[in-house]
């Protein structure tokens, strides 16, 4: 298998949607409304999903070729205050606390909040 540069084409161009798997998409929806402060645009039993300048964030009730939980790779949301989103989902939402933000150098920062169903949920801060 060769991964040459011979192609220059971007094959991944930027994150458009990330998809939460959930078993309780009323719990789910109520959680994301409130961590991103607004309604879905899209409101439905099979699938809800909310716009976040052009970014969705989907909840994907159907479980049924794999569940929610930690799948070894985490979207980072960005975000103006780590701290205060981080303290609001894990305190006020009743978010898990995976890891604390922590500056990881270049003036970034990152943390690991836990959705009620496991699915981690990266934030970032760039200053």
């Amino acid at each position: 298998m060769s991964f040459g540069h011979t192609a220059l084409l971007p094959v991944l161009t930027g994150i458009r949607s990330v998809i939460y798997k959930v078993t309780d998409i009323n719990v789910a929806k109520q959680f994301y409304q409130s961590a991103v402060g607004k309604p879905p645009y899209f409101d439905q039993p099979f699938y809800v999903g909310f716009d976040i300048d052009g970014q969705e964030v989907g909840l994907d009730p159907d479980v049924s070729k794999f569940g929610p939980g930690p799948g070894g790779a985490v979207a980072y949301w960005k975000v103006i205050d780590i701290h205060a989103v981080y303290e609001r989902l894990t305190n006020d939402l009743g978010g898990s606390p995976i890891e604390e933000p922590a500056d990881v150098g270049g003036g970034v920062q990152v943390a690991v909040v836990g959705d009620p169903f496991g699915n981690l949920v990266g934030l970032i801060q760039m200053s």
